[in-house]
């Protein structure tokens, strides 16, 4: 049976590709982002390669009450969603005293405040036909903290807390809740936020968005409440679990510390 799946921050890097997997499935899509141009050429992509349904509606999802918006058109269209993946997100690099509010703020609204307010607008009619996904994209940095992405770390451990306990709550009426852990992904996030003068990208293992996506996808599918992407990810994630919270976060600041005052003035999209 096709379903229809909504994805955020589609338009690039891990969205796209999710959606591009999803679309091979055979799922219609409903795909949103900020850019339009880039939305509406992806949709028309996918329609003609895979025969699927693709319905883009361009938003930005850190403006307060967009995620209630985007539902209430995306009803007004006459479409209902089986499958949502919140993968909208955007990291900081610097240091968090001296972080520009605003983008910390906007940080919170789209990582946290949009994730939530989406995935409960959908949940009532889920719950009703007793049936329904939920991707949520965290990170590895869910495991950990994060001195120098001391906001960011922070929203992606509660994308990881609230997708584990809404898989618990969400199990009796036949719907599934699945947080993606990837590490390091090759989406151009280290020029973005000027982490290429940082050890980060440096040491760790970087992965092909795609591979990501097909990772999530299975784990989805599979009903997995969590899933950490590569060995090297599965082991630190294990890892953060035995090792005092204090020591990690020196070894995190170690790697992402780089020059002392760094801030960017451009975001990403996407961080994972």
């Amino acid at each position: 049976m096709s379903n229809t799946v909504l994805i955020t921050g589609a338009s690039g890097g891990i969205g796209k590709e999710l959606a591009t997997v999803f679309a091979s499935h055979g799922h219609d899509l409903i795909l949103t982002a900020r850019n339009r141009h880039r939305l509406d050429a992806l949709c028309k992509a996918l329609h003609m390669r895979y025969g699927i349904r693709a319905t883009a509606i361009p938003a930005d999802l850190s403006e307060d009450g967009a995620a209630e918006r985007l539902v209430r058109d995306i009803e007004h269209r006459g479409l209902q969603v089986d499958i949502l993946v919140n993968n909208a997100g955007f990291g900081d690099h610097c240091l968090f005293a001296e972080s520009d509010s605003g983008k910390q703020e906007a940080m919170i609204r789209l990582n946290v405040l949009a994730l939530t307010s989406l995935t409960r607008a959908v949940l009532p009619a889920m719950m009703r036909r007793r049936r329904g996904r939920v991707l949520n994209v965290a990170s590895i940095a869910s495991f950990l903290p994060g001195p120098y992405m001391a906001v960011y770390y922070a929203t992606k451990a509660y994308v990881l807390s609230l997708s584990q306990a809404l898989a618990a709550e969400l199990k009796p009426y036949g719907i599934t809740v699945t947080a993606l852990c990837p590490g390091l992904v090759d989406t151009g996030f280290e020029k973005t936020a000027d982490l290429e003068k940082t050890a980060l990208f440096k040491t760790l293992p970087v992965s092909d968005p795609a591979a990501v996506a097909k990772y999530g996808y299975r784990i989805t599918m599979c009903g997995n409440s969590v899933g950490v992407h590569g060995i090297p990810y599965k082991a630190m994630a294990f890892a953060s679990r035995l090792a005092p919270r204090d020591l990690l976060a020196r070894i995190i600041l170690s790697i992402q510390s780089g020059r002392r005052s760094i801030s960017i003035s451009k975001r990403s999209d996407r961080y994972e």
